[in-house]
């Protein structure tokens, strides 16, 4: 890395650490520490409901999801304005009428104590693993550009996040989150500008939008209805309305963005404004992996994106040599595909313009197999490194193309996402323990001052947990997709308990808690089966259960809901309601 670029990156990551800890380090009671003194606005509150959720997972691997398999990944944020809708007509209101600081304190006076903490339980087991990914995703780009130690990495980056939650709690999480998106927003604008800029001379925005288009990237809405497809309208709007209804709704990473408000109003207006912003900017975000494949298309690519996996691999003469032929075909291939993509610029609207394209298909044919090719050459040779590499492409482009200087704040927009959104979750998750369990059920008579330390030492121990996740996480199909598909193994069961409370008076608290825990089995059973399903493939045949088990992610918020739902009918019919001591 440039010593410029270094500059920059440790300069922007270091104002915003400072910042926070030094602006908002006195803090007399929890209302401050893990509310922010309710002061907050609706575009402070819009600002960092969409920071804690945009972490460098979406800055980094969203631009290799659309890289690989083009913009439909944008349909799973359709069902979102509805429930940004639904969150302000019903669960607002409802959390400021209790002056909660927990989405998950209502539930004690709707249902029981037992019912509040289990649901609390399944939100820090699964916020946990998500703030573990959230910090992993920048430590691998440190590993892959400085060649340093992943697990340190992780350790570095949880410690700088600590630091000023430790010190300002929620008003130090709010305030930089502020700094951290103007960064980002900042970054990715350079990012795209820089992608224009690089087309070749003749070739247009308007052509490449064209030519990503006949590649089949831009087609972001696919109609078609499969139960096992990631994404498609149908999933998007109904799975993705479930999913943003619960993160949104009932994740107190996000219900704490906006509890902070100075009115419930301006709560309202904060959520809406994540709603009308959310979708623009994933597009654009996706926009920008689009036209990194199209960079690629006419200038030279890796044959393989993630260099450190490839130098694992490559510890033999014989492997490095299979591994440089493939280099030297992908090579090939690459001068003659850049040809026909001019080729097929120019026919636009012809005669020419189907045979252009027949050319240009073929060569990307060839070049997807000579990319498979090695990377069963990589996996044969290295069976534990990770042959999918699309989290590295975005990566790649920033590292080798951009500008000195452009690259250290390309850095720090990905670590500025990772800072903002572990600090929230590990933020939600300090409150969820103090008020939920400490406070509840441990030291109830503790003075303001005791909270505190209380909060600060529950950051500390959550900050460590999340560094612990992220030194033994590695990569799954793709980030971005891992942290939507972890959450929704839990949001369901958690949606369907809040649905339950505000619309179904006459279900009462042992019923729920039942229900809750019985779904929540059943959903795992669903997912861990269908990591499994070529195991136990003849089982689900026999009895008829075969695409069950094949459901697509988004499918699992609401089938948890319907099944919490569901069994707390059940339960309220055939179990008599006893009353359970809370002391």
């Amino acid at each position: 890395m440039h010593p410029l670029d270094l500059i920059v990156l440790l300069g922007t990551l270091g104002f915003i650490v400072i910042y926070g800890a030094v602006k908002t380090r006195e803090h007399k009671d929890i209302h401050g520490y893990l509310r922010g003194g309710g002061v907050k606005k609706s575009w402070a509150i819009g600002l960092s409901i969409i920071a804690t959720q945009a972490s460098a997972i979406t800055f980094m691997s969203t631009p290799g999801q659309a890289y690989e398999s083009g913009m439909g990944f944008i349909q799973i944020y359709f069902g979102l304005p509805l429930a940004m809708i639904v969150i302000a007509a019903v669960f607002i209101p409802v959390f400021y009428k209790q002056n909660v600081y927990t989405a998950y304190e209502y539930l004690e006076g709707r249902f029981n104590l037992q019912t509040r903490q289990f649901v609390a339980f399944l939100f820090l087991f699964s916020r946990a693993l998500g703030s573990g990914l959230t910090l992993f995703a920048p430590a691998i780009i440190l590993s892959t550009i400085m060649g340093w130690n992943l697990n340190v990495l992780c350790l570095l980056i949880g410690l700088a996040v600590i630091l000023y939650i430790y010190v300002g709690g929620e008003r130090a999480v709010s305030q930089t989150q502020t700094l951290q998106m103007i960064v980002i927003l900042s970054g990715m604008a350079m990012a795209l500008v820089m992608l224009i800029y690089y087309l070749p001379s003749g070739v247009s925005l308007t052509d490449a939008t064209y030519l990503a288009g006949k590649m089949g990237k831009m087609k972001a809405v696919k109609t078609q209805f499969a139960w096992s497809d990631k994404y498609n309208i149908w999933s998007g709007i109904l799975g993705g309305f479930f999913l943003s209804l619960s993160y949104f709704g009932t994740d107190q990473s996000q219900v704490s963005r906006y509890l902070g408000g100075s009115h419930v109003n301006e709560s309202k207006l904060g959520l809406f404004f994540n709603g009308l912003v959310k979708i623009p900017m994933q597009f654009g975000i996706l926009f920008i992996g689009v036209m990194t494949y199209v960079f690629f298309m006419f200038h030279s690519s890796p044959v393989f994106f993630n260099n450190k996996a490839l130098e694992k691999a490559t510890l033999s003469t014989e492997v490095k040599q299979q591994l440089a032929d493939k280099e030297k075909q992908h090579n090939l291939i690459e001068i003659q595909r850049n040809k026909a993509a001019i080729e097929l610029i120019h026919a636009q609207n012809t005669s020419g313009e189907a045979a252009c394209m027949d050319t240009l298909k073929k060569y990307e044919q060839q070049d997807t197999a000579v990319r498979a090719d090695v990377k069963r050459i990589i996996k044969k040779n290295a069976p534990d490194v990770e042959t999918r590499d699309t989290d590295y492409v975005f990566l790649t482009f920033v590292l080798k193309h951009m500008p000195i200087g452009l690259v250290g704040l390309l850095l720090a927009v990905m670590f500025c996402a990772a800072m903002s959104s572990t600090a929230g979750q590990i933020s939600s998750m300090a409150s969820t323990t103090v008020v939920d369990y400490y406070k509840r059920s441990i030291h109830k008579t503790g003075s303001p001052k005791h909270y505190v330390h209380a909060s600060k030492a529950a950051t500390l121990m959550w900050g460590i947990i999340s560094i612990v996740f992220a030194m033994y996480l590695r990569l799954f199909d793709n980030l971005i997709q891992a942290v939507n598909e972890l959450g929704s193994l839990f949001y369901g069961t958690i949606l369907g308990v809040f649905i339950v409370a505000f619309f179904f008076k006459f279900v009462r608290g042992r019923a729920v808690f039942l229900a809750a825990i019985l779904s929540e089995l059943i959903i795992l059973l669903i997912y861990t089966s269908s990591k499994n399903f070529h195991l136990l493939t003849s089982v689900f045949e026999k009895l008829h259960l075969s695409f069950f088990f094949k459901l697509a992610y988004l499918w699992y918020n609401p089938i948890g809901v319907i099944l919490v739902v569901g069994f707390s009918f059940l339960f309220a019919a055939i179990l008599p309601e006893k009353k359970i001591s809370e002391s």
